[in-house]
This record gives structure tokens, C-alpha cells and sequence, in this order.
């Protein structure tokens, strides 16, 4: 029996972890040319990472709505709940 259909997965699920980490980094800074051609490419064919992209721009300027309403000094997330977040983010992560 083939592998190949499990191979194209992998392969589809590789290239869209890498269009969405370039969809948030393109959010906060500027993406190489080589970077930023391969996120037009990718999300020329892939409607899910177009959809990903249209949600984290909202949030993204919700987030920034909600802080400058508000006095962002006084909303910040204390060291504990920092390390549960960022433990939660690698177990997810981790294969």
C-alpha cells in the first residue's frame, strides 16, 4: 500500500503551518521577497489560509481597538498565567 496520500497531507499541512506563521509575521513586520511570494502563491490555492488570514486581521484590530480604548497599562497578563499559556501553546504543538 502507498504512502503517498498520507505525503500529500503532511506535505499540504507543512505548507499552510508555514502560510499561517508568514500571515501573523506579515502582521508585525515586513516579509522577505522570497517570503512574501511563496504567501501569494500559497494563498492563491488555499481558501482555508485565505479564511485565517481574514480572522486573525479582526482579531488583530480588535485586539488593538480594545487597548487603545482602554489604558493599556493597565491590562497585562501576570508571569503565572504566561507560563500556563505558553506550556498549553508547546503541548499543542509538540507531536
Amino acid at each position: 500500500m502507498s504512502n503517498k496520500p498520507m505525503g500529500s497531507i503532511r506535505k499540504i499541512q507543512n505548507n499552510c503551518r508555514q502560510a499561517t506563521y508568514l500571515i501573523e509575521k506579515r502582521q508585525h513586520t515586513t516579509l522577505t521577497s522570497k517570503e512574501y511570494i511563496y504567501l501569494i502563491i500559497h494563498l492563491a490555492g488555499c481558501s482555508v489560509c485565505r479564511l485565517f488570514r481574514r480572522q486573525s486581521r479582526q482579531i488583530n484590530q480588535l485586539m488593538q481597538h480594545i487597548f487603545r480604548k482602554s489604558n493599556a497599562a493597565s491590562h497585562s497578563l501576570d508571569d503565572k498565567l504566561k507560563q500556563e499559556m505558553q506550556e498549553k501553546i508547546n503541548q499543542k504543538l509538540s507531536p
